[in-house]
């Protein structure tokens, strides 16, 4: 298979993106249970921005460069963060920090979104970098593209983590709202979990689910600071 220089910039980008917007995510999970008072995350080294920290050798390298040489979609993950719910500090419900670790990683894309969406819309209002025209982020040549990209990306993280099947993020927030007389019931679907995420990720018909909003999201949130630029 005869690989171009430019091809290779572009696997580059896509996965270095992936790599940084993954860790900003665990980053998150980690950041949060240490403020709830577990030092199980400091103390394995996770509340850090360091992408090495968070790194996965299939979900953040592999997969992402297979996808980048394949065609394959905005997707990856990283370690999981493990905490201790038993050490949570008092006058916090497990449930209640359950939900609040769970989320903070999808809100750490949603911020690194927004944040990158900004920036684009600054730069270009300014002159730094030129609109592109190339929608379907096959080559990722200017700063444009790649910062729309990286928006894209996370603000696709964002909505696919909140889908409410283990063991994303959404899956284990809605087993801290599963009642406990469920809480069986809800145990024995989380083992088709990770087969019901694959399908998800590999079926594109089923893909609009997360990639819908989050083109949508992207879309007005660039249009916003665009304006306000």
């Amino acid at each position: 298979m005869n690989i171009s220089t430019t091809e290779l910039r572009r696997v580059f980008l896509y996965v270095f993106v992936l790599v940084v917007s993954v860790a900003i995510h665990e980053f998150g999970h980690a950041f949060m249970a240490d403020r709830l008072g577990d030092d199980t995350p400091r103390r394995q080294g996770r509340v850090t921005l360091n992408p090495l920290a968070h790194a996965d050798p299939i979900g953040t390298l592999l997969l992402p460069i297979l996808g980048g040489f394949y065609g394959g979609g905005s997707f990856g993950w990283g370690r999981p963060v493990l905490w201790t719910p038993s050490r949570i500090r008092r006058g916090i419900s497990m449930s209640t920090a359950s939900i609040l670790v769970a989320i903070a990683g999808p809100t750490m894309n949603l911020l690194l979104g927004t944040v990158l969406a900004a920036t684009r819309a600054m730069l270009l209002a300014r002159g730094v970098i030129h609109e592109h025209m190339d929608a379907t982020f096959s080559n990722l040549t200017d700063m444009s593209s790649i910062l729309e990209f990286a928006t894209l990306t996370n603000f696709i993280l964002f909505f696919f983590n909140l889908v409410p099947v283990p063991p994303l993020d959404g899956g284990h927030v809605a087993e801290s709202f599963t009642p406990y007389r469920y809480r069986d019931k809800f145990h024995e679907f989380a083992r088709f979990g990770p087969f019901i995420v694959l399908g998800v990720m590999l079926i594109p018909q089923v893909q609009w689910i997360f990639v819908t909003p989050a083109m949508f999201c992207a879309h007005h949130v660039y249009n916003l600071f665009h304006a306000l630029f």
